[in-house]
């Protein structure tokens, strides 16, 4: 039986790491992180806090957790925290903001992840006994459910103002921080500098099997080394999750360019297609969402035979479509894609 050799587009999440990732994780030097003595770890922890301008850095196993531990570092139980309506928090966290951290969610609804100033003003509870109280804004970046547009630095110093203002401090869930960055052609700190804390992923884009790593003040980080171990995160020989995302930092950023050239030639390609509707202005890095128009087929449908012809993908909603382009996607595959979604989209409806 023949192996079909897919064009996954799923997510930037199912990156292998490179050989020299491989090499790292067998020669990377070990030792018991939970006693903070793997000096493979501290290396990261000190590189990943100097490239986002923080004081200090926490690995941990992954971005779930590292969203969690964040919000729980930064709120206490029962407080309020002010987030956008199609997060990742959200969404697909299996609901740890309530169910674990005991905080209550407030969604904002927004067109490209930003908040609108004066509706994320309004939301901010007053002190009052029948209120909680209003602690955390989150914001996301590059922003996932919303085809991975970019919060630009003037639009969180924009929100940070109102932060400071209301005393509540303003966490950035950038799992793919490093994406908007590049695109903007931006250092990492153009963005960090008007946030409290935050996380980002080395698993997506960046190519590392594993990991993601909270930055933030030195306090908040001792305070969520604490809540690490609590949520299960305490790791022991983690050097061989930390050494590929040494080289991640160092060498792995810059070709993120490629990734969004490919996703913006594979958006030319399908606006072309009848049955497909693109929506340009959220071309911008590497994620590309579009939307199957009338007579257009089931989304599912649609989704089933594009592994047939031996491409992955996924559904973000009714007839919504996400493609991810990542290292080990090239121009050819991009350029079958679309031939493979117009040969479905053009052949007869199955009855």
């Amino acid at each position: 039986m023949k192996t079909i050799e897919y064009i996954d587009l799923r997510s930037d999440t199912v990156t292998l790491p490179t050989k020299e990732m491989q090499e790292a994780i067998t020669h990377a030097k070990l030792g018991d992180d939970v006693y903070g003595e793997d000096p493979t770890v501290n290396e990261l922890q000190e590189l990943a806090a100097e490239k986002m301008g923080k004081e200090a850095a926490l690995l941990v196993p992954s971005g779930t957790q590292a969203n969690l531990t964040s919000l729980m570092s930064n709120c206490n139980r029962g407080e309020q925290v002010i987030l956008e309506s199609e997060s990742h928090i959200y969404w697909y966290e299996v609901g740890g903001i309530s169910a674990i951290a005991g905080l209550f969610p407030w969604p904002i609804q927004t067109s490209t992840g930003a908040f609108n100033i004066e509706k994320l003003r309004l939301t901010i509870q007053p002190k009052n006994i029948h209120y909680p109280k209003s602690t955390l804004i989150c914001i996301e970046n590059t922003h996932n459910r919303h085809g991975g547009t970019i919060i630009t630095p003037a639009q969180i110093e924009a929100i940070n103002e109102v932060a400071k203002k209301h005393s509540i401090k303003l966490y950035m869930d950038g799992a793919r921080i490093f994406n908007a960055a590049v695109a903007l052609e931006l250092d990492p700190k153009d963005f960090t500098k008007h946030v409290d804390n935050l996380m980002f992923c080395l698993s997506k884009g960046l190519s590392c099997p594993v990991g993601s790593l909270i930055v933030g003040k030195y306090d908040f980080i001792v305070k969520a080394r604490k809540i690490r171990k609590l949520l299960g995160g305490g790791m022991r020989q983690a050097g061989i999750i930390a050494a590929p995302g040494i080289i991640a930092l160092e060498k792995m950023t810059a070709r993120l360019k490629t990734d969004h050239e490919n996703v913006k030639l594979l958006a030319e390609l399908l606006s072309k297609i009848k049955g497909i509707q693109v929506d340009s202005k959220k071309i911008q890095t590497n994620i590309l969402t579009f939307n199957l128009t009338p007579p257009a087929i089931d989304d599912n449908y649609f989704i089933r035979e594009l592994k047939e012809n031996g491409v992955l993908a996924l559904t973000q909603g009714k007839n919504k479509v996400r493609l991810v382009t990542h290292r080990g996607i090239e121009k050819e595959d991009i350029e079958k894609t679309a031939a493979v979604i117009e040969k479905i989209l053009t052949k007869p409806m199955l009855s």
